[in-house]
C-alpha cells in the first residue's frame, strides 16, 4: 500500500483492531458528499471545436485537481454493463463457493485468483484475472467468460480514447500516452469484488486505504455505498456513481510519468455503508510489463525536479513482494524521499 504523498497529508488512524465501538464510522470512517467532476466522453471527440475544447479543459481540471471523475456518455452499451454485473452476481452465489476454491492462490504464475477475506482489516470476496495482453477467465457459470471478455474489450476502447485525450490535456500529440506506456500491449488485471463477502464481516473495512498502479483504473458497480476517496486536499469523499457511468481513477504510473502533475489518490471501501451486498468490477489498465516508466523529461526542470525513480512496470508490481496479479502499489518505493 502506497504512502500518502506530501500533497496528501498522512492520517493519524489507529490500527483497525484497536478501534473501539464508539470510534466507528461516525467519525473514523465519516466522509462528505462533495461533488465529483463529471466528464462527457462523447464531447472529447466532438466535431464542434468549442465543445471539444471545453470538454478537454474539464478533463484537464479533473485530472490535475482531483485525480478521479465520473465518465458519462461513453460507448459501452448499457446491456454490456448490466450483463457483467449480473454475471458476477451469479458467480458469487454462496451455494457454489466450493467450486471457486479451485482458483485459490497457487503461485506467482496465477492468471486467475480467488479469495475470501473476513477480518478486522479486509472484508470481501474477490476474483482477479489477467485480462491483457492475454485474456483469462473462469468457464463457469456458463457464459461468464464471454460476458467478461466483451466487457473488457469495450472498456479497453474507452481507455484508449482517454489515453488520447489525456495526452492532449498535457499538451502533446494524441499518441503520447500510448507511446510512453505501450498500452496496446499493456498489462490489465480485472478484480471482481463482493462486499460484504459470503461470510460474516468481522470489521467495517472492505479494503483498507491504498492507491493503484497503472495508467487509469476503471470501476463500475451494481449498488452505491462504501467506496470513499481521499481528495488531494485531505478530505474523504463518498462515491455515488451515476447509473451506467464509469468511475475513472488515475493510476500511480501516470503520476510517475507526469512527475506529479497528475496524481493518483488514496481510496478505501467501508462495508458498513452497504445495506445490501455490493458488486464492483475494477480494472487496472497498466503499461506493458517490460516498459520502463520514469518522469518524462518534459515534466522535469529546476522548479520541478525529478521526484520518482524509474523502473519497469513488472518491477514496480513486484517491488513489495507481490505477484503480478496482485497489482500492488509500490509508489512508496518509487517516490524519492
Amino acid at each position: 500500500m502506497a504512502e500518502i504523498t506530501s500533497t496528501q497529508p498522512k492520517l493519524n488512524v489507529p490500527p483497525v483492531e484497536n478501534i473501539t465501538s464508539s470510534q466507528h464510522s461516525a467519525d473514523l470512517f465519516s466522509a462528505s458528499n462533495d461533488n465529483i467532476p463529471t466528464v462527457d466522453y462523447s464531447l472529447l471527440f466532438s466535431d464542434n471545436p468549442v465543445q471539444r475544447f471545453l470538454a478537454l479543459e474539464n478533463l484537464r481540471q479533473a485530472c490535475q485537481e482531483y485525480g478521479f471523475f465520473y465518465l458519462v456518455n461513453h460507448t459501452i452499451p448499457d446491456e454490456v454493463l448490466d450483463s457483467t454485473l449480473k454475471g458476477f452476481s451469479d458467480f458469487f452465489d454462496p451455494k457454489t463457493i466450493d467450486e471457486r476454491r479451485v482458483f485459490g492462490k497457487s503461485g506467482p504464475s496465477d492468471k486467475i485468483r480467488w479469495d475470501l477475506n473476513s477480518s478486522a482489516g479486509e472484508n470481501r470476496e474477490y476474483l482477479k484475472v489477467i485480462a491483457h495482453p492475454q485474456f483469462h477467465a473462469p468457464s463457469n457459470p456458463s457464459g461468464i467468460r464471454k460476458i467478461l471478455e466483451e466487457y473488457h474489450k469495450e472498456m479497453r476502447n474507452i481507455v484508449a480514447g482517454l489515453g488520447r485525450s489525456v495526452s492532449t490535456t498535457l499538451g502533446f500529440e494524441e499518441d503520447y500516452i500510448e507511446k510512453e506506456f505501450n498500452l496496446k500491449s499493456g498489462f490489465d488485471v480485472m478484480a471482481m469484488n463482493l462486499y460484504p463477502p459470503n461470510s460474516r464481516s468481522k470489521g467495517e473495512v472492505g479494503i483498507p486505504e491504498h492507491t493503484d498502479p497503472g495508467f487509469v483504473v476503471t470501476l463500475v458497480q451494481d449498488v452505491d455505498g462504501g467506496l470513499q476517496i481521499l481528495s488531494h486536499q485531505g478530505k474523504w469523499i463518498n462515491v455515488y456513481i451515476p447509473h451506467h457511468a464509469i468511475l475513472i481513477q488515475l493510476g500511480d504510473h501516470l503520476e510517475v510519468l507526469t512527475n506529479g502533475k497528475y496524481k493518483s489518490h488514496i481510496h478505501r471501501v467501508i462495508v458498513n455503508k452497504n445495506k445490501v451486498p455490493r458488486i464492483s468490477v475494477v480494472t487496472l489498465h497498466g503499461p506493458q510489463l517490460a516498459k520502463f516508466i520514469s518522469p518524462g523529461v518534459e515534466f522535469v526542470d529546476e522548479e520541478h525536479p525529478q521526484s520518482y525513480h524509474g523502473m519497469t512496470y513488472k518491477e514496480s508490481l513486484e517491488a513489495n513482494g507481490g505477484d503480478e496479479i496482485d497489482v500492488q502499489s509500490s509508489l512508496d518505493k518509487i517516490r524519492f524521499l
